[in-house]
């Protein structure tokens, strides 16, 4: 089946049709666009890619951390297939990447600035590591990768001078009043959520404003109308309950394709897609194939239409966030999500040093020890968690009501369960195999980052 999908989505391919190939990310960076239907967003140039392309309405991570993330879009395997599950664990021999096996097809892979795969940067990876979109023309065939950071997590809490640079652009009238900020039912509503919710919208269109950037150069180089440009972010938002997590929150990314030409302009796909299918359909349109060892399978055909075999599901995980371990993992459909966790004793609001530094991440415990939660706000601070969690992702975009145990979603309940049990086979799952010191003993991984440690005696994080 595998590769007759491949062959039906490549017909026709012939050398001169290979087009050059851009990634623009934002990092921590939730679908809260304009084009998305935000009414909070300011984002008029990826407004415009997406009149100009195809907004894809459920594409989504396999980790809601970077390092992970960014180790299977590099690769175009699960973290939990080779070792790169847990964040800062740097595997030892990683796979060849697929910016590899790009220049082995004669592209010029340029990949500037941030990596952070969980791996030391393989020697070959890329062919220039120069920041490409502020200089001179490209050699074509390209791939070229662009990532901006100022919408990280650290961005959000931060309304110093570093704030003020990222956000010089922004008009008055662009900047976002934290009384007027839409919270998420989740949240307490304290004014700092308020503030530092209001900081990541303008972060936003920070980004917004540098990805114009990068659509001006392939404009002014006339490299526009053969580029495929996809435009997503790494994972959610860096705010509590959002980055981190396997839900929507932390899952759900924005992902906009641009292909003139090929790509009907103004169109949406509501079909699924994870992060390991934009490595492989970035193979299959350059080469015509996908190597068998890559997990995720095209999204595009070599013509822009949509793959002959649709997704059912996508996957996601989490281990060692930091310091602190919890493992859990995920399934979920166009509708539903189900969640197992192995370790239900812990609870969801453990302390991640990082993390707690967050305002609202500070205002939320606070208001928990006040008793002033509502009873929605405090599920996130319960004792222990449920073994499996089931979600109606439409009715309940949040993930507040757990239906596992309705009789009236037990044959849901019971598909997803079998399709988790499959992939944590079909992955062989590290984390089943063995705990993360032991992959340290058996020189799968180096020791995490001794900072880890030292937070877990209670050393505060930098």
């Amino acid at each position: 089946m595998r590769t007759l999908l491949f062959l039906l989505l490549t017909i026709g391919l012939h050398a001169a049709d290979r087009p050059n190939i851009v990634w623009i990310v934002g990092e921590d960076m939730g679908p809260e666009l304009g084009s998305y239907g935000d009414a909070q967003a300011i984002t008029p140039n990826m407004d415009r890619l997406a009149r100009e392309g195809t907004r894809f309405t459920k594409c989504f991570t396999h980790c809601a951390v970077c390092a992970p993330s960014r180790s299977g879009l590099i690769t175009g395997r699960y973290p939990i297939s080779i070792g790169t599950q847990h964040m800062r664990s740097r595997l030892v021999e990683p796979p060849v990447t697929f910016t590899k096996r790009l220049q082995d097809a004669g592209y010029h892979v340029s990949w500037p600035g941030k990596t952070d795969f969980n791996f030391a940067d393989p020697v070959n990876f890329a062919t220039a590591r120069k920041p490409w979109h502020k200089g001179e023309p490209l050699k074509e065939p390209f791939f070229a990768y662009v990532n901006f950071t100022q919408s990280h997590e650290s961005q959000v809490r931060n309304d110093g001078e570093k704030y003020a640079a990222n956000t010089k652009r922004l008009t008055a009238d662009q900047r976002h009043d934290p009384a007027k900020m839409v919270l998420p039912p989740l949240w307490p509503d304290a004014p700092i959520v308020r503030e530092e919710l209001a900081r990541y919208y303008d972060l936003v269109t920070s980004v917004d404003y540098d990805m114009g950037d990068v659509l001006k150069w392939l404009d002014d180089h006339h490299f526009a109308e053969n580029t495929v440009v996809f435009v997503f972010g790494d994972h959610g938002r860096g705010m509590a309950r959002y980055k981190r997590w396997v839900n929507d929150t932390g899952t759900h990314v924005p992902l906009i394709v641009r292909w003139p030409g090929k790509v009907k302009p103004g169109t949406v796909r509501d079909d699924l897609v994870e992060f390991l299918d934009l490595p492989a359909t970035a193979l299959a349109l350059a080469t015509g194939s996908v190597p068998p060892d890559l997990e995720g399978q095209p999204m595009l055909a070599a013509d822009g239409s949509a793959p002959a075999v649709a997704r059912k599901y996508v996957h996601a995980h989490r281990d060692f966030m930091d310091e602190t371990l919890d493992r859990i993992r995920s399934v979920r459909d166009g509708k539903f999500r189900y969640i197992r966790n192995f370790m239900p004793e812990l609870p969801y609001a453990q302390n991640i040093a990082y993390m707690e530094q967050g305002g609202t991440m500070k205002a939320w415990r606070e208001w928990n020890a006040a008793g002033k939660l509502n009873a929605v706000q405090k599920q996130f601070f319960a004792e222990k968690k449920p073994v499996e969690e089931l979600y109606d992702t439409e009715a309940d975009p949040f993930d507040t009501r757990n239906l596992a145990s309705d009789p009236a979603h037990a044959e849901k309940l019971a598909e997803l369960r079998a399709e988790l049990d499959r992939w944590l086979k079909a992955t062989n799952d590290f984390a089943g195999r063995m705990t993360a010191d032991e992959m340290v003993a058996k020189g799968i991984i180096k020791p995490r980052d001794e900072k880890y440690e030292q937070r877990r005696q209670g050393v505060p994080a930098k």
